[in-house]
């Protein structure tokens, strides 16, 4: 297993099949800023290729999740110009942002949101691109950027992938707040907890399911769902086929069907695989 990079505004710790992130800026309710979009991005990138890291558990410190972007990186691009030839220091903020984002949701591992608090903005954007996510008692979500004058430029399209056009023109074009229970009906969250215990079970029971699948297979799959609708359905289902017949004369196919045969669970299931 790679060291995993030094991060300011990130705590990290690996447990078994997962690597817990925790947004560490609780001063300001775990606002993004370009600091913590560089370090998210360098932690994905560097454990993309770790097989020893099957899930990235995503929450915050302090009783929230992520409150949106940070105010002072804003007034930062404000005073800057853009010399000849360079982008405007805001498009800059704003792109670097939404590439972060496009890269957790095409990340390899699963991603599990723990939400609590504020899910405003980039936080709502960053629990739309996991692949199960969990909301608090406490967690309170929305696209406030509308009623401050701005766009949700990069979350917005990730957003209508979670939960459809007609339900997010809804929420972002009235700026609305919502709570977990409503979360969970929209499909922005899987799932809510009623206490922090609870909470706890329900993200120990994700990584356990976690354990229980192939890591390559895992992977290919993610791969594959996030085909669907860009390509045409004979040409991905062609695709899917190649694909299926490589993993199953593949390591995991395998040793998947000798531990179906034998009546044991198959080697990644185990605690350090």
């Amino acid at each position: 297993m790679e060291s995993l990079p030094h991060c300011e505004t990130l705590l990290l710790e690996k447990n078994g099949p997962a690597l817990h992130v925790t947004i560490n800026r609780p001063d300001v309710r775990n606002a993004m800023s370009l600091q913590m979009v560089a370090e998210l991005s360098t932690v994905f990138s560097q454990i993309e290729s770790d097989l020893h890291i099957r899930a990235v558990v995503i929450r915050g410190a302090g009783g929230h999740f992520c409150a949106g972007g940070d105010i002072k990186d804003m007034a930062g691009a404000r005073g800057q110009k853009a010399g000849d030839g360079e982008a405007d220091p805001f498009y800059r903020l704003n792109r670097a942002f939404g590439q972060m984002i496009q890269q957790v949701n095409e990340s390899s591992k699963v991603v599990i949101a723990v939400t609590e608090g504020a899910v405003m903005g980039g936080g709502f954007g960053l629990a739309c691109v996991s692949d199960v996510a969990i909301a608090g008692a406490t967690a309170k979500f929305g696209m406030p950027e509308t009623t401050l004058g701005v766009i949700p430029a990069q979350i917005a399209p990730f957003v209508v992938e979670r939960i459809g056009l007609t339900q997010a023109r809804r929420l972002a074009l009235l700026g609305l707040r919502i709570d977990a229970e409503e979360a969970c009906r929209l499909g922005i969250v899987h799932q809510t907890a009623g206490s922090d215990g609870e909470l706890r079970e329900q993200i120990d029971r994700a990584i356990d399911r976690v354990r229980q699948c192939a890591p390559v297979a895992t992977a290919e799959t993610k791969a594959l769902l996030h085909r669907v609708g860009h390509e045409s359905m004979s040409g991905l289902l062609d695709s899917a086929a190649e694909k299926f017949a490589k993993a199953i004369r593949g390591d995991e196919g395998a040793e998947g069907t000798l531990a179906f045969m034998q009546k044991r669970p198959p080697a990644w299931a185990g605690e350090e695989h």
